[in-house]
């Protein structure tokens, strides 16, 4: 197993470019299930999560070929099981569910796994389509659903969630009538993929607003598109940039999906720059502290809350970092107090009080975040950090450590 050393102490100085986002990729190859054709997707960032939803479209007989550009053909459709252990590393497959009984009228899926960062339920993907007339059924570990068409139905969401958004705006595309998701999710996710399935031909309105309609069609068409940036590697080398006191570029990325993060950063004393599709961090000579509080976006993102937290331990002053989203996503503090982070929890809160200085020491990553989180502390620690567990990373970010590297980190893979 893999492992990161990083001897910190480096300033982070130069360009990168950020990938296709992975939480956009993921429904949107998924989306392909839709279509009796062959579609193109363009900037499929190369990680372990797309390996995984790969490897479980082929498995429904699903062909395609390529790599950042990928075509898919999901004509012949052979199985509508997506088995436990295809399904269990990574929950973003429960999102083959909605796509395989808008169009082939069954699905039988596993319950799904991934980061150990809180309950996570499919209840309400379960019920949602329960509502468009789907017979449903848990058994042994499975979701079964069949309908021999879906009827639309006004979905309301008990509480915001992407996947669920993701999964029932796809299987109402194919519905009889018109579906409405209300408190659906709104995250730049959520408008790419409706983006995608407009351009198959569907009638989506509303994306990135908290209604979302959809008048369902009698079928689609194959599309040629492109996954948006990554919201989160971008928010991740911009607190890199913080932290290192860099100066920082990043290419190919959008700022308007960033609002929150750099808001915080400006706060803490950084400038942070936005053009078109370039942003520029610069490091401050003193950190401030500040505080945050995870919330569904617009808000600031769950999944930066582990980054943030690394750099609010070098500020001067306290922090109060408030986890909203996941119960269980305090699982770095640990590790960062193991590297002379001054951390406390309180319930859903994290109370840091910055510290003069990191020191390196041996980690484990818990998590895809939390495994940022902790090379970022070991880029600003004085001395060696080695981190274990490598291989959360590798579901999230695509070459991280190349990436870092070209900036100036001394951090390298290998062997465990």
């Amino acid at each position: 197993m893999d492992k990161m050393v990083i001897n910190g102490g480096k300033r982070l100085e130069g360009e990168v470019r950020i990938s296709g986002a992975k939480n956009a990729a993921l429904p949107v190859l998924t989306s392909a299930l839709l279509v009796g054709g062959c579609s193109t997707f363009h900037n499929i960032p190369d990680l372990l999560d797309i390996k995984t939803i790969k490897k479980l479209l082929r498995s429904l007989g699903v062909r395609m070929e390529g790599g950042e550009t990928l075509r898919i053909d999901a004509s012949g459709i052979t199985h509508c099981e997506a088995s436990y252990d295809l399904v269990r590393t990574m929950r973003a497959s429960i999102l083959v569910l909605g796509p395989l009984v808008a169009r082939m009228g069954e699905a039988r899926v596993s319950l799904p796994g991934g980061c150990a960062i809180g309950a996570r339920p499919v209840n309400l993907h379960i019920k949602a389509l329960q509502e468009m007339g789907a017979e449903v059924t848990l058994k042994e570990g499975y979701v079964e659903a069949k309908a021999s068409r879906l009827k639309g139905a006004e979905i309301y969401f008990d509480i915001s969630t992407v996947t669920g958004t993701e999964n029932i705006m796809m299987a109402a595309t194919l519905a009889e009538g018109t579906t409405t998701l209300k408190n659906a999710a709104r995250e730049p996710e959520i408008v790419n993929l409706a983006e995608v399935l407009n351009g198959m031909g569907a009638r989506i309105h509303g994306a990135g607003n908290d209604v979302i309609t959809i008048e369902g069609v009698e079928r689609l068409h194959p599309v040629e598109a492109t996954v948006i940036p990554d919201r989160i590697e971008a928010g991740t080398f911009l607190i890199a940039a913080g932290m290192t006191g860099g100066d920082v570029r990043l290419i190919g990325c959008d700022p308007l999906h960033l609002d929150a993060p750099i808001a915080k950063l400006r706060d803490a004393g950084m400038r942070v720059d936005a053009e078109g599709k370039t942003i520029r961090a610069r490091g401050a000579e003193t950190l401030r502290s500040v505080d945050v509080k995870t919330l569904p976006y617009p808000g600031f993102a769950t999944d930066l809350q582990a980054q943030i937290m690394a750099l609010t331990a070098l500020a001067d002053g306290l922090s109060v970092i408030t986890e909203t989203v996941f119960e269980n996503r305090f699982m770095h503090v640990s590790e960062m107090v193991r590297m002379g982070a001054d951390i406390t929890i309180q319930g859903t809160s994290a109370i840091v009080r910055g510290v003069p200085k990191l020191r390196g020491a041996p980690v484990m990553a818990t998590d895809l975040r939390a495994s940022a989180s902790l090379i970022l502390a070991g880029l600003a620690a004085e001395g060696t950090t080695v981190l274990s567990r490598v291989y959360h990373i590798d579901r999230g970010y695509q070459e991280i450590e190349k990436k870092l590297s070209a900036l100036g980190a001394d951090i390298r893979r290998v062997p465990g």
